[in-house]
């Protein structure tokens, strides 16, 4: 079984940074995408930042500039820098992964199948 655990969130004012981790256990010889999701309060889910097996990164664009997601394979542990950040940054974030080898639009949650429970980010204004 693949287990994510996040942690790292926090609140901050706008303009602050945090950086987000993602440990993941249970892991088995694959093509992996793993990605950050975020789901304000009242709305959908949706993908922030994805990076795939060879590391080619995928970015929404309202956090193009400002986020950078990245993964130290030797720890298992998938980050996300935020920079820059603003209020409607606000909302649970979750650690996703797939098996797959290519994906249509790797930004989209359905897309995932193991998640991680959410980090809570509050960014004041």
């Amino acid at each position: 079984q693949v287990v994510l655990v996040e942690s790292g969130g926090d609140s901050v004012q706008a303009g602050g940074s945090l950086r987000l981790a993602c440990a993941a256990s249970g892991y088995t010889d694959g093509y992996f995408y793993m990605g950050w999701f975020r789901q304000p309060p009242g709305k959908e889910r949706e993908g922030v930042a994805v990076i795939d097996g060879d590391s080619s990164t995928t970015y929404a664009d309202s956090v193009k500039g400002r986020f950078t997601i990245s993964k130290d394979n030797t720890k298992n542990i998938l980050y996300l820098q935020m920079d820059n950040l603003k209020p409607e940054d606000t909302a649970t974030y979750y650690c996703a992964a797939v098996i797959a080898y290519g994906l249509w639009n790797p930004l989209r949650a359905s897309e995932y199948k193991y998640w991680g429970q959410g980090t809570q980010v509050t960014v004041s204004p």
